[in-house]
């Protein structure tokens, strides 16, 4: 009995053809798979048709929410829950109530930024099963790979292995769950 197929890895020798190898999967119209690189590649983003991320957006939900806690915890303590006129000082005052508006916009965003970060990046994923590759180290080192997932609906393990081929890519293998 084999194992259920994860999908293909191809490896490529430089910067350049991952680059272009990119380009080329992305305008075949795959949209589950991966480029794994020792270094950063300037412009893979952009060649693999990656979106910019919702984590800064998430961010500044978290820092909003902080900020407006703060101002309207400050305002339920002073000016509702224990009315006390200080020296003729407002019940509320926003002056006041800054330093922890700030100290919770800091921290909400900070809680928000890596929970969002958790749950875009489907984490904690504690395996993969491209881990399971043998030359899997060599993408720390000196070597690229591209990774098809066998879950995207444009897979066909004939035909991707050729795009994979048609793209330079070499030491094609089925990678498994």
């Amino acid at each position: 009995m084999s194992a259920q197929p994860y999908g293909l890895i191809a490896t490529f020798d430089t910067a350049a053809a991952i680059y272009h190898a990119a380009e080329t999967v992305r305008d075949a119209g795959y949209k589950k798979w991966d480029c794994i690189t020792p270094c950063p590649v300037h412009g893979l983003d952009g060649a693999m048709g990656v979106k910019r991320s919702l984590v800064p957006r998430i961010s500044l939900a978290g820092g909003i929410t902080g900020f407006c806690t703060g101002m309207l915890m400050i305002w339920w303590t002073g000016a509702w829950n224990y009315k006390l006129i200080v020296g003729g000082k407002p019940l509320f005052s926003p002056m006041f109530a800054f330093p922890i508006s700030y100290e919770l916009t800091i921290l909400f965003t900070a809680f928000a930024t890596i929970g969002g970060m958790f749950l875009l990046n489907n984490l904690p994923m504690h395996y993969h099963p491209v881990l399971k590759y043998d030359h899997i180290t060599r993408g720390l080192d000196d070597q690229f790979f591209v990774v098809i997932e066998a879950a995207d609906m444009k897979f066909d393990a004939k035909a991707t292995r050729a795009l994979l081929e048609k793209a330079g890519g070499k030491n094609i293998t089925e990678l498994e769950h």
